[in-house]
């Protein structure tokens, strides 16, 4: 039992990078290779912030500042300094690496014996794992909602134009560079908030914890999609979330059946893989008719 309420709570924390790769990779259409900088600069940023005295709320907001700060930077690089999408990201990433290191002092830095939003009083009196249920859950529920909120109004129709049609957009009049920019620096905001949230559960935060987190980040999107078909964009907001968490039991079964944790970022690959070619398979399968007839006959 305690098993799957870690895989809950992790499912509803990694959601968060999710839904924030979900705004650029999806909504905006850019392939941001940034996450994987801004995510441990979030984690550092914070613990570095908990280990000087620095309240974990102010720690933690403080992380999304640096995600943001480097989202930023990316869309200057892409909107302003013309550099082509994937490199803009991949400089930003490799610009992060030794700011991480020098925000921490070295390579990691540990929260042993200190105050994190995960060691409250009201947590203590939870079961196990419950406090990152709770945490996962109400900050899951918040961003979802302001983003649902935010993609509804003029502001937000005019970032999904962008990256719908770049072209129509301006010829609507609307300035898709600042789009862009906002778009990357509200997802890698979020993108260093998870990344602070995730390294106070784990309490720790490491230089290399950025690598292959794109991975889990797409799972999360792709497995939602898959397992729920067509949605609304709100519901899609929502399928993340479940998409993540479905990722993550898939996870916890790997491993009960004595798959080493170093193999965990093949296992990713293999499962994202899998879940990209599954619309394919179901078409030259023809699965879709077999369970079609299927379900027919079982209402008969």
């Amino acid at each position: 039992m305690s098993l799957i309420t870690s895989s809950i709570g992790q499912g509803l924390l990694w959601a968060i990078l999710g839904l924030a790769l979900y705004l650029t990779f999806r909504i905006l259409n850019f392939p941001d290779m940034t996450v994987e900088g801004t995510f441990p600069l979030g984690a550092a940023i914070t613990v570095t912030a908990i280990t000087k005295g620095c309240s974990p709320a102010v720690a933690t907001l403080l992380g999304f500042l640096g995600g943001a700060c480097g989202g930023l930077v990316t869309g200057l690089l892409y909107t302003k300094g013309k550099i082509p999408i994937l490199l803009a990201g991949i400089l930003v990433m490799t610009g992060c690496l030794s700011i991480n290191l020098h925000v921490m002092g070295g390579s990691n830095v540990s929260l042993l014996g200190q105050k994190t939003l995960f060691s409250a009083k009201f947590f203590q009196q939870l079961p196990r794992y419950f406090d990152t249920v709770v945490i996962g859950g109400i900050t899951i529920i918040i961003i979802t909602i302001l983003v649902a909120l935010f993609l509804h109004t003029d502001l937000g129709q005019a970032f999904i134009v962008t990256g719908d049609n770049e072209v129509m957009a301006r010829s609507l009049g609307i300035n898709t560079d600042n789009m862009t920019i906002l778009g990357l620096t509200l997802s890698n905001g979020l993108v260093g908030l998870s990344g602070a949230l995730i390294a106070q559960s784990n309490g720790y935060a490491d230089a290399n914890m950025g690598i292959g987190i794109i991975v889990i980040a797409l799972a999360s999107i792709i497995i939602g999609e898959v397992a729920f078909g067509y949605l609304t964009l709100n519901q899609r907001l929502i399928a993340v979330t479940l998409g993540s968490i479905i990722y993550r039991f898939v996870l916890l079964i790997v491993l009960q059946l004595g798959f080493s944790t170093n193999d965990l970022n093949l296992i990713s690959a293999i499962i994202l893989a899998i879940c990209l070619m599954l619309p394919n398979l179901r078409h030259y399968l023809k699965l879709d008719g077999i369970l079609h007839r299927g379900v027919k006959q079982n209402g008969k």
